[in-house]
């Protein structure tokens, strides 16, 4: 049976951090030296696997989440696909040289495996300095911008095959539909399958965001969050609710479908 994700509680107030990797040793490892270089930061729980992460970023909104990048479940990028609020993220990865310095190109950072106390320690300065109360919020893009450099969902986008899909198959009870894509308002991820949702109904397939992705238009399709993409000629109108955070409202629909922060940047020019 795998081990529950573990909220971690402690009455001093402070920065509060996340660690997620799948290995625990690592984890711990991590804790320790942490707590060496940063008494004052509080890690507040431990995730052993990517969908655990989310979840407790959602939850807990710590100011840091440290998060391994091969994960099962949802990958550490896949997760900071999908945080919407402050959350800085720092990925402890094995990655090779080139992807290295497009995190150092961001405002974003890592820590490369095995964790050394001295690259630590830059990254608790580097960290420290981002919280700080006179410190500048990085632009909401940043994010995006080094995700679509390394998620493969991106790769895979920019090298469609083919022309892009002009219908997708969708089964409801003992029949099979075939959807017109501008039909479409949105898919979202739900559990096992996919839902595609139509002003009229909704239909679930097995294919998933990322295969979507790589086979949709992107000039119609636009991804807003980890596990959705819109049509943006469904559109009607986005607004900021009373924490900032920014929400989507297609047409034919009072369901409001909300925007992580990676994407926000999108949205900019409407």
């Amino acid at each position: 049976m795998p081990t529950p994700p573990r909220p971690i509680s402690a009455p001093n107030p402070g920065p509060t951090a996340l660690l997620a990797d799948d290995e625990p040793h690592l984890n711990r490892v991590l804790q320790d030296r942490l707590r060496e270089l940063w008494p004052a930061l509080r890690v507040v729980a431990i995730a052993s696997n990517g969908q655990e992460a989310a979840t407790l970023i959602a939850q807990l909104q710590p100011d840091i989440a440290f998060l391994d990048i091969q994960m099962p479940g949802l990958t550490g990028l896949e997760v900071a696909q999908g945080i919407e609020g402050a959350t800085r993220v720092v990925f402890v990865t094995a990655y090779d040289q080139h992807a290295l310095e497009a995190f150092e190109q961001e405002a974003l950072d890592y820590v490369l495996k095995p964790v050394r106390p001295e690259r630590l320690q830059r990254t608790v300065e580097r960290l420290q300095r981002a919280l700080a109360p006179d410190a500048a919020s990085p632009p909401e893009d940043q994010l995006a911008r080094l995700l679509s450099q390394l998620l493969p969902a991106s790769a895979a986008a920019a090298a469609r095959p083919g022309p892009p899909l002009r219908h997708l198959r969708a089964s409801q009870g003992a029949c099979t539909h075939l959807i017109p894509v501008e039909d479409i308002l949105f898919c979202q991820a739900d559990d096992k399958y996919t839902a595609v949702r139509t002003a009229r109904a909704e239909y679930l397939i097995r294919t998933s965001i990322s295969e979507l992705l790589s086979q949709l238009d992107p000039a119609h399709f636009w991804q807003v969050h980890r596990a959705t993409l819109i049509n943006v000629d469904q559109l009607l109108c986005t607004r900021r609710d009373a924490n900032g955070k920014l929400l989507l409202r297609m047409k034919g629909l009072t369901q409001e479908l909300a925007v992580s922060r990676a994407y926000v940047h999108l949205f900019r020019a409407m």
